[in-house]
């Protein structure tokens, strides 16, 4: 199984930036295409960025040009900078993993979900 831990959130103001990691264990995740996915209260996980083994990164449209994500294979980290944020990035930031087929990326995950880790921002 893969053990997933997120970390780096918090209370900012708008305009402001955060670092989130996510430690991932196993070969599962080495070897898979990584994602960020958020939610929002009342809402579901949406998949908001994701990066393959080799770095080919996507993103979805409100976080284009202001998140990053990024890993570090040798030490089984993603992470996800995350800069200029805004109150509506408010929500609970979860990793898990990523599929892609033919360019496209697609939501999907290890079977288990990590406690995630909550990013407020205040106007």
């Amino acid at each position: 199984q893969v053990q997933l831990v997120e970390s780096g959130g918090g209370l900012v103001q708008a305009g402001e930036s955060l670092r989130l990691s996510c430690a991932g264990s196993g070969l599962m995740f080495s070897g898979n295409a990584i994602g960020w996915y958020r939610q929002k209260t009342g809402n579901y996980r949406e998949m908001i960025a994701g990066i393959t083994v080799s770095g080919a990164t996507n993103y979805e449209a409100s976080v284009e040009g202001r998140f990053i994500i990024s890993r570090d294979n040798a030490k089984n980290i993603v992470y996800l900078q995350m800069n200029a944020l805004k109150p509506e990035d408010t929500a609970a930031y979860f990793c898990n993993a990523v599929a892609v087929r033919r360019g496209t990326f697609y939501p999907a995950d290890f079977g288990s979900w990590g406690q995630g880790t909550q990013v407020t921002v205040s106007p």
